[in-house]
C-alpha cells in the first residue's frame, strides 16, 4: 500500500510539474460587431476564449503589477487601427487573497473586445496573445500563441462630390466644384483627419486658399519645444509596430548556459561530498544485479532519478520565478543582499570554516527508504545521494539556479537538467564499463583543494550581488576599479594556492605538480593578467555582464570622444546621476528627448535599462561598442536612457501620480516602468525602442509611432544595425 501511495504521490510531482505538456491552451474565437462594416467607421473585434473546465483565465483590466498575468494582445493590423485597449468587460471581479489585490478573470469561457478604426476595405488582424489559466489550489500555467483574421468593410458613402466645367461671362472657362448637402458638414472635418491633400487641391481648383487652424512648424526646423509637464502618460499615445518583440534568449546564449549548467554539474562530481560515492555506488549495482545487463539498467535508471529530482526543482523554480518576479530578483536591493550572504555562507563553509549540513534524521529516513529494493529503492537511493552531498553541491546548484532568475522560464528547467546530466553520467558510464573505475584517481587531499578552489570561487560570484546594490543604492562602494581589484586578488589567490605557496589547515604539502594542475594554474593566472587592464578603462567586453559600468570607474587611460552630432537641445534632466556609455549624449527623460526629436527632426532611440541589468551592460559593451552602431545613435536618432530600477530620484511633487493599479508613483525608476508596461506592455531590462514623434498634437494627445519591432537582449551586432536602420527608413517614409 506504501509503494502505491508513493507512486501517486511522485506521479502528482511529475504531473505538476509538466502540466503546461498536458494542459490544452485556450482555444481562441474571433469575431466583429456589427458585422456590416463601412471604411470610416468604428467596429468592435471580439475575442472568445474556452478553455478546460477547473482553471480560470485572468482578464486584461487589473495591475499587471499585482502578480498574476494579465491577458494582453500585441497587434499587427493592416486596414484598421486600434482604439484604446484590450478590454474585459464581461470578466468577474474578486479579490486575491493571494496577491492581495483586486483581479478579473473568467470560468469556462473568456470574453475580450478591441475597438478598432477601419481604414481600408480589406482589413487583416494577427496578433501575438500570452495569458495564464489558473487553478484554485494556486497552480498556474502561462500561455501564448498567435491570432489570425481577416473581415472587409464596405466604402464609406458619406462624401459624394461632383465636379463640372461652366463658361464664366466672356467665355473663359472657369472650374467649379457642386457639393450635394451632406458634404457641407463633412469635407471640413475629413481634410482636418486624414485628407488635407484633398484641400490643397480644392484650393489649386478654385484658386482660393483653405485655412487650417492647426497649423504647424515644419519637422526639425530648429523652433524651440517646450513640452508641459504632466503627471503620468495620459497625455502620450503610441502606435505598436505591432510586432511580435524578439525574445530575450536566442539559442546561443541557452546553449552557453546550458555548459555552464553541464560543467558546474562536472565540478560538483570532484568534490570530497560526491567523488567518493561513484565507485561504491557503482560497485553496488555491478555486485548486487544477478546479470551484468542488470547492473547497467538499475544504474540508469538510478542517473536518471538524480536528473528527474534536479529538473522537477529546475521546473518548480521557473512556475516562482515569472518573468515579473525575476526582475524584482535581479534589481531590487533586499534578495541581492540576500544572495550575497547566502554566496560568502557558501565560500566560507567551502573554505573549511564551518559545515553545512541537513538534519541527519531526514537523512536516515531518506536512506532507510533506499533499501527497500526495486524501483523505489533505487528512487531513494538518488534522492540519499543528492541529500548527502548537499553541503558540496547545494552551493554550486544554487549558483545555476540563481544565474538562471532573469525572467526565462525555460533556463532554470534546462539548467538543472545540463547540471544533472553531467553528475549522473559517471554512474551510468562507470556502470557499463566497470573497468573505467581503475583509472580514476584515489580519493585523498587534492579533493579539499577542488573544495577550496570552489569556495575562492563563490566569493567571487557573491561581490557580483552586492555589486547590484551597490549600483541600485548609489553607495559607489564597488565601483568598477575596486571590483576589479578585488577579482584579480581572489584568481591570482586561486592560482598560488594551486601551486602549493598557500595552504588551508586541512592540506597537506604538494610534492609534484601535474599537467591539469599546471594547465589551471596558467588559466587561473592568465584570467589575472586579463582584468588588469580594466583597472585603467579597458572595456573587457568578455565581462561586461558582470563587471559595473564604465561610468564608475574614477579613472580611464585617454579621453572619450564627444562628436559634433551628439548635440543636444537642452542639458538633460538627471545627468548627474545618470550617464549613457562610450561619450554617448542622451536625456534620461522621454519629454525631453520628445522635444528634442521635434525640433531636430529625428526618430527617438529609447534604451530602457537599469542600474543592476546585467545584460544591459553586456549589450552596451557588446554591441554598441561597435563603430557602426555608435555612428548611428549619434548620428541619427535623439537617443533616451530610461532607468526603470533607479528610485533614488523623486519627481517633482506636481508630477506624482497614481496608475491604473492604484499605486502611487513618485520616483522616475517607478514612472519609467510604468511608461513600459501601460504603453508597451514590457516589464524587464534590457529593452530597445525606436518612436517617431507626430508635428501634431492630436486631441491634447502627443502621438508616438513605433517604428520597428521592439528588440530586448540579443548581442547580434548585424541584426541590431538592421533594427536602428530600419527605424530610420521607416521615420523618413512616414507622411
Amino acid at each position: 500500500m506504501k509503494k502505491v501511495f508513493f507512486l501517486l504521490y511522485f506521479s502528482f510531482i511529475v504531473v505538476s510539474g509538466f502540466s503546461q505538456v498536458l494542459v490544452k491552451p485556450p482555444v481562441w474565437k474571433l469575431s466583429h460587431n456589427p458585422e456590416k462594416a463601412t471604411v470610416g467607421s468604428e467596429v468592435e473585434l471580439v475575442l472568445s476564449a474556452t478553455f478546460e473546465d477547473g482553471w480560470h483565465l485572468y482578464g486584461a483590466n487589473f495591475d499587471p503589477e499585482c502578480g498574476p498575468i494579465v491577458t494582453t494582445v500585441q497587434w499587427q493590423i493592416q486596414g484598421a487601427t486600434a482604439i484604446g485597449k484590450l478590454a474585459s468587460p464581461k470578466a468577474k471581479k474578486k479579490h486575491d487573497e493571494i496577491f492581495d489585490c483586486d483581479i478579473t478573470y473568467f470560468n469556462k469561457k473568456g470574453e475580450f473586445t478591441q475597438k478598432l478604426k477601419i481604414t481600408n476595405e480589406e482589413v487583416v488582424v494577427k496578433g501575438a496573445y500570452e495569458c495564464q489559466l489558473c487553478q484554485d489550489d494556486g497552480m498556474c500555467i502561462p500561455f501564448d500563441g498567435e491570432l489570425n483574421y481577416r473581415f472587409k468593410a464596405s466604402k464609406s458613402k458619406a462624401l459624394d462630390v461632383v465636379v463640372s466645367t461652366q463658361p464664366k461671362a466672356g467665355n473663359d472657362p472657369k472650374i467649379v466644384v457642386k457639393e450635394k448637402d451632406i458634404i457641407k458638414t463633412k469635407v471640413t472635418q475629413a481634410c482636418d483627419t486624414c485628407c488635407s491633400f484633398l484641400a490643397k487641391e480644392f484650393s489649386k481648383i478654385t484658386g482660393q486658399q483653405t485655412s487650417n487652424s492647426n497649423s504647424k512648424t515644419e519637422s526639425g526646423s530648429g523652433v524651440s519645444c517646450d513640452l508641459p509637464r504632466k503627471a503620468g502618460w495620459n497625455d502620450i499615445t503610441v502606435n505598436r509596430f505591432a510586432s511580435e518583440v524578439k525574445a530575450a534568449i536566442g539559442i546561443k546564449d541557452l546553449l552557453l548556459f546550458m555548459l555552464l549548467a553541464f560543467v558546474s554539474g562536472l565540478a560538483a562530481l570532484i568534490t570530497p561530498c560526491v567523488f567518493p560515492m561513484i565507485p561504491m555506488t557503482v560497485t553496488y549495482f555491478t555486485k548486487s544485479s544477478k546479470t551484468r545487463a542488470q547492473g547497467i539498467t538499475n544504474a540508469l535508471i538510478y542517473g536518471f532519478f538524480i536528473i528527474a529530482i534536479y529538473t522537477i526543482i529546475g521546473v518548480l523554480v521557473s512556475k516562482v520565478a515569472g518573468p515579473n518576479f525575476a526582475n524584482v530578483m535581479a534589481t531590487h536591493w533586499l534578495p541581492n543582499i540576500i544572495f550575497f550572504v547566502i554566496f560568502i555562507v557558501f565560500a566560507l563553509s567551502f573554505l573549511g570554516l564551518f559545515e553545512i549540513t541537513l538534519p541527519s534524521s531526514f537523512i536516515n529516513k531518506m536512506d532507510h527508504q533506499s533499501d527497500r529494493g526495486g524501483i523505489i529503492g533505487i528512487f531513494f537511493m538518488a534522492f540519499t545521494i543528492v541529500l548527502v552531498s548537499f553541503s558540496c553541491t547545494g552551493p554550486i546548484a544554487s549558483t545555476v539556479l540563481t544565474l538562471s532568475a532573469d525572467g526565462q522560464w525555460i533556463k532554470p528547467i534546462v539548467g538543472m537538467f545540463a547540471y544533472s546530466l553531467a553528475f549522473a553520467l559517471p554512474f551510468g558510464l562507470f556502470a557499463a564499463f566497470p573497468g573505467w573505475l581503475n583509472s580514476l584517481p584515489k580519493s585523498g587531499g587534492w579533493l579539499n583543494e577542488v573544495k577550496v578552489t570552489l569556495g575562492l570561487l563563490e566569493l567571487a560570484f557573491a561581490l557580483k550581488f552586492l555589486s547590484q546594490v551597490d549600483q541600485v543604492e548609489n553607495w559607489r562602494l564597488l565601483d568598477r576599479e575596486v571590483f576589479l581589484s578585488i577579482w584579480i586578488a581572489i584568481f591570482v589567490m586561486i592560482g598560488f594556492y594551486l601551486m602549493g605557496k598557500v595552504r588551508m589547515k586541512s592540506d597537506g604539502p604538494i610534492s609534484s605538480i601535474g599537467v591539469f594542475r599546471m594547465l589551471v594554474i596558467l588559466t587561473t593566472f592568465s584570467f589575472s593578467i586579463y582584468m588588469t587592464p580594466g583597472l585603467w578603462g579597458a572595456p573587457l567586453k568578455f565581462l561586461s555582464g558582470m563587471l559595473p559600468p564604465m561610468t564608475t570607474q574614477d579613472f580611464q587611460l585617454g579621453k572619450t570622444v564627444i562628436h559634433e552630432a551628439d548635440e543636444l537641445c537642452d542639458k538633460p534632466l538627471y545627468a548627474d546621476q545618470l550617464h549613457l556609455p562610450h561619450g554617448l549624449k542622451g536625456y534620461y527623460d522621454l519629454r525631453q528627448a520628445i522635444c528634442c526629436a521635434k525640433e531636430q527632426g529625428k526618430p527617438i532611440f529609447v534604451d530602457y535599462t537599469g542600474k543592476a541589468c546585467a545584460n544591459c551592460r553586456e549589450m552596451e559593451y557588446k554591441v554598441w561598442s561597435d563603430e557602426r552602431v555608435l555612428k548611428i545613435l549619434r548620428e541619427e536618432y535623439i537617443v533616451v536612457a530610461l532607468y526603470g530600477d533607479y528610485n533614488k530620484i523623486t519627481l517633482p511633487q506636481e508630477e506624482w501620480y497614481t496608475n491604473k493599479g492604484g499605486k502611487e508613483i513618485k520616483t522616475i525608476g517607478k514612472a519609467n516602468a510604468d511608461l513600459l508596461l501601460t504603453k508597451f506592455q514590457r516589464q524587464g531590462q534590457p529593452f530597445y525602442l525606436t518612436l517617431g514623434v507626430q508635428d501634431e498634437v492630436i486631441n491634447g494627445q502627443i502621438v508616438l509611432d513605433e517604428l520597428t519591432a521592439a528588440r530586448d537582449f540579443d548581442t547580434d551586432i548585424e541584426a541590431y544595425i538592421e533594427f536602428l536602420k530600419q527605424g530610420v527608413s521607416n521615420f523618413q517614409k512616414r507622411p
